[in-house]
């Protein structure tokens, strides 16, 4: 018991692995946050008279917000010290939670979701850093593969938190449970956590950079978020991405000009860094859309309720919690190559399996497949993050990791948005020749509705009608999905370097801030 009590001890030896502990709370906290919300969705809708609007912004003030602000978040770490803006992100998602959990209004419990998803876009990059920064390339596939396993953990338990503590005690609790999450990781990272940063670069903050970035960013995800609901052609969608070019362009040439920039494209020339956030954009890609679309089909074909669909998407999860940190493992034995390769490819498999779904398939056959996403993402997610990391140098480290989540949150909204499209053109094809006598404004509006599953009543041609070509444009999205995923099978191939990470290299400690001298009397 003794030599148990003394080995949890903080000490030199083992302040990684309390390092890792933390960020793993902090990122638990970020990981459940996003998926106990869907579930209390109807009852805030009660609770404060939400319309359909007002619970939509919910979910999206969050994702826009964390999405647009994660590269700052990471070099904001890099300039000023990954802990100590860490810290900053923890308060101010803690804070936020609080504020929710107390908001009076939907608009301030959108208010509130925006100001969590900029602590979030500060935390978020500082964990990945700090991570990188704590444990030496030979060891980090390792740490990364229970940082993802951690990942998998919070959504998996995600939907039945969120049920369990909105039926049994209020949609504000699921709020108020971040506290005592955020508590213990302030409390360990102060302890344990060492400060680092960027020491090839001053303190100067690239403004213009930021502006631009936030700018075009705001604007393509605003864009994609609101593509289907607005329509693609729509004047407003078009203005959104003819914004969100120019932004990103300007972005792109100040970046040349300032001497501090926010993101150095000198990153951009490493092979397995580019490959490696491609591939992580590939999988996002598919995931959030499979996840979403698929949830429709459980609920309003098989007519499962919203947790009933949450507890039986847990194989998946179950699955990646497990072959997460393996994965993370193999990674530091035989590199992250032939994990990537494999891994696209059942996942691949997985969508392209879900692709044969019909009205009459049960659950039954959507589990393998289930099963086959769980092992295709676990071998995915931490060996590209370690291929990641590795190809920068550690003093680039929050910015690397800021981009590398921005292009997975991009990855998810535009998959979404590109899945959404397919499913009402597709369907709208085959809402045409099922009802060819029903008006054409009748079947623009059943078509608007298979983005939800299609239509729940009705006359009995209709439902079906409108059920069939659901289920025809699934089929016809996750086909696409799945060749992309196999795609990204030979971007990996292509792109990520065999063989082993490097051997372990010196971290110098962030040399201590000189203290002022005091005024003269």
């Amino acid at each position: 018991m003794t030599q148990r009590i003394r080995a949890l001890r903080l000490t030199e030896d083992n302040r990684r692995w309390w390092t890792l502990g933390a960020m793993c709370f902090a990122l638990f906290m970020l990981m459940l946050d996003n998926t106990v919300v869907n579930v209390a969705l109807p009852s805030i809708q009660q609770d404060l008279d939400a319309d359909l609007a007002a619970l939509e912004w919910t979910i999206n003030a969050y994702t826009l917000s964390l999405a647009v602000l994660l590269v700052v978040g990471g070099r904001l770490g890099d300039i000023f010290g990954r802990r100590r803006i860490f810290l900053i992100g923890v308060t101010v998602f803690a804070l936020s939670s609080a504020a929710i959990g107390l908001s009076p209004t939907d608009t301030a419990l959108i208010v509130g979701r925006a100001i969590q998803g900029i602590g979030a876009a500060m935390m978020m990059p500082a964990t990945l850093s700090i991570v990188t920064n704590a444990f030496p390339p030979h060891e980090r596939g390792r740490a990364l593969g229970t940082w993802a396993g951690v990942s998998a953990l919070a959504l998996a338990i995600g939907p039945v938190v969120g049920g369990f503590l909105t039926e049994h005690v209020s949609w504000r609790a699921i709020f108020f449970l971040n506290l005592p999450v955020a508590a213990a990781a302030i409390a360990v990272s102060i302890t344990a956590v060492r400060e680092s940063r960027d020491e090839t670069v001053g303190r100067t903050i690239d403004y213009a950079g930021i502006a631009t970035l936030t700018v075009g960013l705001t604007a393509l995800v605003l864009g994609l978020i609101e593509a289907n609901r607005w329509g693609w052609g729509s004047p407003r969608i078009l203005a959104l991405f003819a914004l969100a070019v120019a932004a990103l362009a300007a972005f792109a040439l100040v970046e040349r000009r300032v001497k501090a920039p926010m993101v150095d494209f000198a990153v951009f020339r490493s092979r397995q860094f580019a490959g490696a956030a491609s591939v992580g954009f590939i999988v996002s890609f598919g995931m959030m859309a499979m996840f979403f679309f698929t949830a429709l089909y459980m609920q309003n074909i098989l007519g499962y309720s919203a947790l009933e669909a949450g507890v039986r998407f847990l194989p998946t999860t179950l699955v990646l919690i497990v072959m997460g940190p393996l994965a993370g493992r193999l990674t530091d034995t035989i590199g992250p190559k032939p994990l990537l390769v494999s891994g696209m490819l059942i996942t691949g498999a997985s969508q392209i399996w879900q692709s044969f779904l019909t009205s009459d398939t049960g659950y039954g056959f959507l589990l393998p497949s289930f099963v086959l996403m769980g092992v295709g993402m676990g071998l995915v997610m931490s060996p590209m993050t370690t291929a990641a990391m590795n190809a920068v140098d550690r003093t680039k480290a929050g910015v690397a990791s800021g981009v590398l989540s921005m292009g997975r949150m991009v990855g998810s909204s535009l998959g979404v948005a590109i899945f959404g499209a397919v499913v009402a053109t597709v369907g709208s094809a085959k809402l045409d020749e099922a009802l060819p006598s029903l008006p054409a404004p009748a079947r623009e509006r059943l078509a608007e509705s298979l983005g939800g599953g299609g239509v729940a009543g009705g006359p009995q041609q209709i439902v079906e009608a409108s059920r069939d070509a659901f289920i025809s444009a699934f089929g016809t999205g996750m086909k696409i999905s799945g060749a992309i995923a196999i795609a990204g099978a030979f971007v990996a191939l292509a792109l990520i370097s065999g063989g082993r990470p490097t051997a372990p290299e010196p971290v110098p400690e962030l040399a201590p801030e000189p203290e002022p001298e005091p005024a003269a009397a």
